[in-house]
């Protein structure tokens, strides 16, 4: 694969959020391709290129636990840090109110393999050799710009490069996941819009379809 990298993922629990789903969280049966992109960026970002994530492998069978999990209501007021930092005064954070207790099905030990490529986004730093070179490094070494996680971000992610060939799938068969989230179009910023593709397992790993694909659909 040209520009390509493979990263494995682990896991105790992560939740890929079904964005159909308002109130409580319920998790798709795979990681998705923006969540893996999210992973590979955390490893290395770089404004000269861009992940495309090609396929993913499920590396262990699918499990599903029920959480319940303590959320906040809202953000904290910027008024609030301002006020803070003028008076030198404790910053008033939340209220009791703000806490809810929430429902989730989440997803529990996933081992994923995530093979990806990146794409030029401009004429600079077009240095195929030195991009490869660095995520590799820095996969290596366990580097990261922050913690990378598997959907929300108390679930951190273990990440390691892959050598040699991707192991065998313990999933069999044709498994038909429905539509699933491909990524946010970020190409208008005051108009982002989420795109969706039919996703499928073949024996345990999960085609994503290129950016131009008519397979990805708003």
């Amino acid at each position: 694969m040209p520009r390509g990298v493979t990263l494995r993922v682990t896991g105790e629990y992560a939740c890929f959020t079904r964005p159909e789903m308002k109130v409580e969280r319920v998790s798709y049966d795979v990681m998705t391709p923006s969540a893996a992109r999210g992973i590979l960026e955390a490893v290395y970002w770089k404004p000269a290129i861009r992940w495309v994530v090609k396929r993913i492998h499920v590396l262990k069978p699918i499990n599903f636990t029920n959480l319940r999990r303590n959320e906040l209501a809202r953000k904290i007021p910027v008024g609030s840090i301002k006020k803070a930092m003028k008076s030198g005064g404790p910053l008033e954070v939340f209220i009791e109110d703000d806490r809810q207790q929430r429902a989730a099905l989440v997803l529990r030990d996933v081992d994923y393999l995530i093979e990806a490529e990146f794409q030029f986004t401009s004429q600079e730093d077009q240095n195929e050799g030195k991009h490869l070179d660095v995520f590799n490094r820095r996969a290596a070494k366990g580097q990261c710009f922050h913690r990378p996680y598997l959907g929300c971000r108390e679930f951190a992610a273990r990440f390691q490069p892959q050598e040699g060939p991707a192991p065998a799938s313990p999933l069999a068969g044709e498994r038909d996941l429905g539509w699933m989230l491909w990524d946010l179009d970020y190409r208008n910023p005051n108009d982002i819009q989420p795109r969706f593709f039919h996703a499928r397992l073949e024996n345990g790993v999960m085609a994503v379809p290129p950016p131009e694909s008519p397979e990805v659909r708003r």
